[in-house]
């Protein structure tokens, strides 16, 4: 790498307080790496013209990329549109409801298109490969962060608010966990949504400012990062609205099948990954909460996103439930499956 880029690189430094998002701190040119920093040297700022190694893996399919010097810098899975792209070294931490952290280097961007072997040689790919790896924008991991707890709203150039802590849903004496569902990304906004197949929305006064579970990862991934979405629970184009029917007929990659018991094979996963529960009365295969995978954290257990009653909100944590895929907690018993977008 050039002293240039090896500058360019350092000034991506930056720690991300908002929300209790951490980027590690990177070193200049002239200091040596610690175990602290090991993200300066990730990869190259530029692929336009740069050797780069394919190879092909499975379970899942997918096309790792490295660079000249056997760096990963990208997984491209079969049949899904995101991608991990290895960056600067992040520390998501959410104080109020665990002592946990998860530390990783992998940044999820949405490919223009489902990833096919053979994909590399097409047009898109350099150039857009090339933008990714110097992208310090907030990627689908940053992006969760924005609805826990205490976040602070932001607003667009419209003064509408698209970030900020989120609720779950309004109170029920209905519910049986004493809030009510049904809040979707248009909620929160406060806006009326014409969807693709043919639905149309209007928010719910009540709801706003409100994520349900399946809601909280359409405005991660549908509002904020585009990815289509359908107005129902039918399957094509887009992600549906259930989280039944993400799992069973969502758009990507399936990577854990529902079989009805608890799944266990976590080494499929990457930070990003859809991930889906049981929450009914009794354990069995239906599918009725869902979640973002964030990653092992500083204990090795597999911890995951998602909006929850007693947490009131979007968390990592583990008021009301650990939010670990693996352990003897409720969650972990009731994981059935995964899916990558």
């Amino acid at each position: 790498m050039s002293q240039s880029n090896k500058w360019i690189w350092a000034t991506l430094a930056v720690v991300l307080i908002a929300a209790g998002v951490i980027v590690a701190v990177a070193i200049r040119p002239d200091q040596s790496p610690s175990s602290a920093a090991p993200a300066v040297e990730t990869g190259p700022v530029s692929v336009d013209s740069a050797e780069l190694t394919f190879t092909r893996l499975t379970k899942p399919a997918r096309t790792q990329v490295k660079d000249g010097a056997g760096r990963v810098l990208a997984v491209f899975t079969d049949k899904a549109r995101t991608v991990r792209i290895s960056g600067p070294e992040r520390t998501f931490t959410e104080p109020r409801f665990t002592k946990s952290s998860v530390t990783t280097d992998a940044w999820i961007r949405l490919a223009p298109n489902p990833w096919k072997a053979g994909a590399e040689t097409e047009s898109w790919f350099r150039p857009w490969l090339n933008k990714a790896v110097q992208d310090d924008s907030k990627d689908a991991l940053a992006i969760s962060m924005d609805y826990l707890d205490g976040a602070p709203g932001r607003k667009d150039a419209k003064g509408r608010q698209y970030a900020g802590d989120a609720s779950f849903g309004p109170l029920s004496a209905a519910d049986p966990d004493g809030r009510a569902e049904n809040s979707d990304f248009y909620d929160y906004l406060g806006v009326e949504w014409d969807f693709p197949d043919g639905k149309h929305e209007r928010p719910a006064k009540d709801h706003f400012r409100s994520l349900d579970c399946s809601g909280f990862i359409r405005m991660v991934y549908g509002y904020r990062m585009k990815y289509p979405l359908r107005g129902t629970n039918t399957k094509g184009a887009g992600l549906p609205r259930r989280a039944y029917a993400i799992a069973g007929f969502g758009p990507g990659a399936l990577l854990i099948p529902n079989t009805g018991r608890a799944a266990r094979d976590y080494g499929v996963l990457q930070e990003g990954d859809l991930v889906f529960f049981n929450h009914g009365a009794n354990a069995g295969p239906s599918i009725e909460h869902s979640g973002i995978y964030l990653g092992v954290d500083d204990t090795g257990h597999h911890r995951f996103f998602s909006s929850r009653v007693k947490a009131d909100g979007p968390t990592f944590g583990d008021f009301g439930g650990e939010s670990l895929l693996d352990g003897p907690g409720y969650w972990s018993g009731r994981f059935l499956s995964a899916r990558r977008i």
